[in-house]
């Protein structure tokens, strides 16, 4: 695998699926607004690891990705506190 195919789960699914939105922001801007991040981040990442692949094995790598996505997530809000 290249960063090609990595690369093709970074799109809607994972990054922004528009069932996620309620009004005009998304359900994690209001969770970090409340200062909730790093128990949903981490606990979503872990969601995502432990049950990758096994509603749809297809999705295991969009599984993963959504895991990435939210460690990402919270390693630049730890960045993001320390500036």
């Amino acid at each position: 695998m290249n960063n090609e195919d990595i690369t093709l789960f970074n799109d809607e699914n994972v990054q922004h699926p528009s069932y996620y939105n309620t009004g005009n922001i998304e359900v994690i801007d209001y969770i970090e607004d409340n200062q909730w991040t790093e128990g949903f981040c981490l606990g979503n990442a872990i969601k995502y690891i432990s049950r990758a692949g096994k509603k749809d094995p297809a999705k295991k790598i969009e599984d993963l990705s959504k895991a990435r996505w939210y460690l990402d997530r919270y390693i630049q809000h730890l960045v993001d506190k320390e500036s």
